[in-house]
């Protein structure tokens, strides 16, 4: 498997593209913005894209999803529990299917476990690969997602980043925004993470 990414509108959001150098499929997160940034990318990639895993459903996150749907005739995977959220909050989401907590979901080589890890909003997943974790905005390096949107939860954040913090081993970490870290750094240095592994 490899993986390239980019930053995409006002908020940088990082969207992952994942792919397989031996069949040419790959899949993404997060496609908040610029469609035809993401489209022009695949192409020169020169892979053939067959799902879009969504970690939340914020339009932050979500923007570009029903443009690269119709351009690929891809799979775009979200919680159900996005859909509770207010309108504005998830605009822009296209979505076909829905995945929930232990979902295991498998293109090639590469192969996906969902958990659900809610705070940030309801339905919000993280995305374990292998040794990567895809986990939207409820870890960041030294910090966490915001929980005083509609939907959010500092209750539910803090079960979700002690469920993270007690994984065994180490991951390498790729946030919805900003640098990606390990889990071993969060472990040690990060106090949010910390604090709620007290808990």
């Amino acid at each position: 498997m490899k993986m390239t990414s980019i930053q995409l509108g006002l908020y940088q959001t990082n969207c992952y593209i994942l792919y397989d150098e031996t069949t040419g499929n790959a899949v993404l997160t997060d496609p908040g913005y610029e469609p035809e940034r993401i489209l022009a990318l695949l192409r020169r990639l020169d892979v053939k894209l067959q799902a879009v895993l969504l970690t939340h459903g914020h339009f932050d996150h979500v923007g570009a999803t029903g443009p690269i749907v119709k351009a690929t005739g891809c799979r775009c995977y979200v919680h159900q529990a996005e859909l509770s959220m207010p309108e504005y909050m998830r605009a822009g989401l296209t979505c076909t299917d829905f995945y929930s907590e232990s979902s295991r979901l498998e293109f090639d080589s590469m192969h996906f476990q969902v958990l659900h890890t809610p705070g940030h909003s309801p339905g919000s997943v993280t995305l374990l690969c292998g040794d990567v974790m895809f986990c939207g905005d409820t870890l960041f390096r030294g910090s966490c997602g915001r929980t005083d949107s509609p939907g959010g939860s500092w209750t539910q954040i803090c079960a979700s980043l002690r469920r993270l913090g007690q994984l065994k081993g180490d991951y390498q970490v790729f946030p919805g925004h900003g640098e990606a870290t390990t889990l071993s750094r969060e472990r040690l240095g990060n106090v949010f993470l910390r604090e709620a592994m007290k808990l």
